[in-house]
């Protein structure tokens, strides 16, 4: 689809199943390489992301089969080629989750620089980081080349907590020579899933959900069958989702543990849910207001590297807060860009002062008007459909290709809530 269309002004209302994490779904499909056996993956989210991580896994000489709703199985005996295509690297920031296992099992690398969201600069340091502390010599001109003779395990403190260059690492690291320890690695959920799938296949990693990984070399990998956990971005954008449109929705399969920090955030507006068994409830009567800091202060929902507030849910957020009560700072700490859409709403009817490029102050409620709008990333894109939900009017929301590349089947899943949302080419 090239555009939604979107008549706001409507509560939703029903029961939607949690989508498999997409960032798990995408290291896990690269980790597929580590091995000459099958891999079976479950709970893949229907997502144009996935779609271009699998083109590239078969370029390289695998083979996919898909079995059913969410599940893969995964198998590349002889790789044919170490040169990621520079057509599938520009479509996304993850193929250069490519680099790490395509070192462990053919000892070189050639990667075109990836695309990806723009939200500012992305940099890519972290990797270089890791993969030469592991024994990889990289010369960065228009491409990338990685080449290691034979990697050996290291003592690597990473620069910064990045996702990916932690995933790269890990996954480099389970053959390595030795025994890798990663300081300062990133924690967040996808990043334990890709652990678990690593240790289904026999890797030797202790340290899981914390900030040091310790892994102990193994000669091989073997194949595994592996269930990816429930996607707590999109979980969120649906919480927020019905908190602003003042609908009530019940979401079926999440992971408990992996809303604890967005929780705390969606209660500075005075938003709750309840866990109903194995299922999430958003009810319909929210209080809708922000909780003051002690003494009446503006309260700041920041966001920070996991097990602090996601940076995925601060388009997210923001747009809910002008639906609220009361007035709240918006910190977005971790790329300079992200918080330019905001103009966006602005020009909606939203009373944002936009302080810099990290910080916002939004004052609600406020009274959206329906609008023209263009995506420039998935979770503004997002953001985007929830202010067009809010909004009096109709609103028109292009470039959606950005938001698929991260919510499956958005308009079918939002259609059978209530939302007035058609999809046209």
């Amino acid at each position: 689809m090239n555009q939604y269309h979107i008549e706001g002004g409507f509560p939703i209302s029903g029961v939607i199943r949690a989508s498999g994490n997409k960032n798990a779904a995408l290291p896990c499909i690269a980790a597929a390489l580590l091995t000459d056996e099958p891999v079976v993956l479950r709970n893949i989210p229907d997502i144009e992301d996935v779609q271009v991580m699998l083109d590239i896994y078969q370029s390289l000489g695998g083979q996919v089969e898909k079995l059913g709703a969410g599940a893969y199985r995964m198998i590349l005996r002889d790789i044919k080629s170490s040169e990621v295509p520079p057509e599938q690297a520009r479509k996304m920031r993850a193929s250069i989750l490519f680099a790490g296992p395509l070192l462990a099992r053919t000892g070189k690398v050639v990667l075109p620089p990836p695309g990806g969201d723009v939200i500012g600069r992305r940099r890519l340091d972290t990797h270089f980081l890791a993969l030469t502390e592991l024994g990889a010599q990289v010369t960065t001109d228009d491409t990338f080349v990685f080449g290691a003779a034979c990697l050996k395990g290291a003592d690597i403190f990473l620069d910064e907590a990045s996702v990916t260059a932690t995933e790269n690492a890990v996954m480099a690291a389970v053959t390595a020579e030795g025994e890798t320890i990663l300081t300062n690695a990133a924690s967040e959920p996808h990043v334990q899933d890709l652990c678990r799938m690593l240790r289904a296949m026999g890797a030797r990693i202790e340290g899981i959900g914390s900030n040091i990984l310790r892994i102990k070399a193994v000669r091989k990998l073997s194949g595994c069958d592996f269930k990816i956990g429930a996607d707590f971005m999109e979980v969120g954008s649906f919480i927020g989702l019905a908190a602003a449109t003042h609908g009530e929705l019940t979401i079926e399969g999440p992971e408990v543990r992996d809303l604890r920090p967005a929780k705390i955030a969606f209660g500075k507006l005075g938003i709750v849910w309840q866990h109903e068994g194995t299922a999430l409830h958003v009810p319909a009567k929210q209080e809708m207001a922000v909780n003051c800091d002690l003494g009446g202060m503006i309260p700041k929902i920041d966001d920070a590297p996991w097990p602090g507030f996601p940076p995925d849910l601060t388009s997210i957020i923001t747009v809910v807060a002008t639906q609220v009560s009361g007035t709240v700072l918006i910190h977005e700490k971790m790329f300079e860009s992200r918080m330019f859409f905001v103009d966006k709403l602005i020009a909606m009817g939203a009373r944002i002062v936009l302080c810099d490029p990290h910080r916002a102050v939004v004052s609600g409620p406020s009274r959206l008007a329906g609008s023209e709008l263009h995506s420039p990333d998935v979770r503004a894109g997002m953001a985007m459909v929830i202010a067009a939900m809010c909004a009096e009017g109709k609103s028109v929301i292009r470039n959606v290709y950005q938001i698929e590349r991260g919510y499956e089947n958005l308009v079918k899943r939002l259609s059978s809530l209530g939302a007035r949302i058609r999809g046209e080419e």
